[in-house]
């Protein structure tokens, strides 16, 4: 038999996998076995899926809180001379 690895997917897989999964269950012929570990493997491909999103929504704020405001100013020729003589 077989084991499934145990390596999260990318949320780009995660996302295509989670729409093929709600297609297969709008066709509506899955048996009800069927339909219910469909319904289970949606709700962890949603988890996966906001996980990511989660996670890519801190670093934003963490780079946002940093590096980012820095280049956010338009600093002018002047500026970067009074830099280079300090």
């Amino acid at each position: 038999m077989a084991v499934k690895s145990q390596k999260t997917p990318s949320f780009e897989v995660a996302l295509a996998e989670l729409e093929q999964v709600v297609a297969d269950m709008e066709v509506g012929k899955l048996s009800l076995e069927d339909s219910l570990s469909a319904y289970r493997r949606g709700a962890e491909l949603l988890q996966i899926c906001r996980g990511r999103l989660e996670d890519a929504q801190q670093q934003v704020r963490i780079l946002e809180e940093g590096t980012l405001q820095n280049f956010a100013s338009n600093p002018s020729a002047s500026d970067f001379a009074k830099r280079e003589n300090d």
